[in-house]
């Protein structure tokens, strides 16, 4: 289900934690797969998306309906600017990582067939376009979603823009009006998602949320780059390589480190915090938030104490 609520403004914080109360109580569910929250984008203000992932429809059926739920969400009422939106998607999960852009469609009624045939036409087209990656088109599920949703992945942003304003797609959906009586964008993205998946499949995703995301980026950055600057940038001047050519060197590496080595070790230290469970205290998100503080302050003397 990718659910679609734009949260008041002064409201971000208290909105997180609501939202980690509602991914705790859908682990208890049956079925329950996985939450990845997304904040909101530059084209989507206020507006926040989250994917809840469930093994069978009527598993997620049974926490849609469930008594529990309703009560959060009467409870983070207050939080939002008008209705939630949702649409529920049932297949399989892409098995690559990329940009999605879910599109739902309100059809007009008796429209289906002509519809069906323009959606056709639409995903040759956009097939066509760089960095395409793949496609799928949900149709309505009965008593639980009733719109046809369209799913695109693209690998990068920036391709993912360009065909959502590219001049092809406008002719086209203006070609379909006839079919639909309107349609909602919304896009799904994560800012260091690469770093950040917990679990054994892609059915069984959870992505902290990203302000956690960042400090832990930073609490292994930081030190990646000042010792690759103390020794690797040291001897890439000592043999005179151009700043240019030599700041590229170091990227490489940096990233590499990250990816492959600084970013599992802390995944692994700090899981209790990035992806706590049903069960964790609510001091916990303060006690990750001192673990990474802790983490900063010990890098901050070890490298004033031997650089400074």
């Amino acid at each position: 289900m990718v659910l679609s609520q734009k949260v008041r403004k002064g409201c971000e914080v208290d909105y997180q934690h609501w939202q980690d109360r509602m991914t705790a109580l859908a682990r208890g569910f049956e079925g329950f797969g996985g939450t990845e929250v997304y904040p909101p984008g530059e084209s989507a203000e206020g507006e926040w998306v989250v994917v809840f992932r469930f093994g069978r429809l009527d598993q997620l059926t049974a926490w849609l309906d469930s008594p529990e739920r309703r009560r959060m969400l009467e409870e983070g009422r207050p939080l939002f600017e008008g209705p939630l939106t949702q649409e529920v998607l049932a297949g399989e999960p892409p098995a690559q990582e990329a940009v999605t852009a879910v599109i739902s469609h309100r059809v007009t009624p008796g429209r289906e067939p002509q519809f069906v045939h323009w959606q056709a036409k639409l995903q040759k087209v956009q097939e066509k376009s760089p960095g395409y990656m793949g496609g799928e088109l949900f149709r309505p599920v009965p008593g639980v979603q009733e719109n046809w949703v369209s799913v695109v992945r693209f690998d990068t942003q920036e391709h993912l823009e360009n065909w959502l304003t590219s001049a092809a797609r406008r002719r086209l959906l203006d070609e379909g009006r006839d079919a639909y009586a309107s349609f909602d964008v919304r896009q799904i993205a994560s800012a260091f998602s690469g770093w950040f998946h917990f679990g054994r499949t892609t059915a069984t995703i959870d992505i902290p949320p990203n302000w956690k995301q960042a400090m832990c980026v930073v609490l292994g950055l930081y030190p990646t780059v000042m010792v690759l600057n103390l020794t690797v940038g040291r001897a890439l001047q000592a043999a005179n390589v151009p700043g240019y050519l030599a700041l590229f060197i170091s990227n490489v590496l940096s990233v590499s480190i990250l990816t492959w080595a600084v970013m599992p070790l802390i995944n692994r230290i700090l899981r209790f915090w990035l992806v706590p469970g049903p069960t964790a205290p609510g001091r916990t998100h303060l006690l990750g938030v001192l673990a990474v503080a802790f983490g900063y302050a010990a890098l901050l003397a070890l490298f004033g104490w031997t650089v400074g």
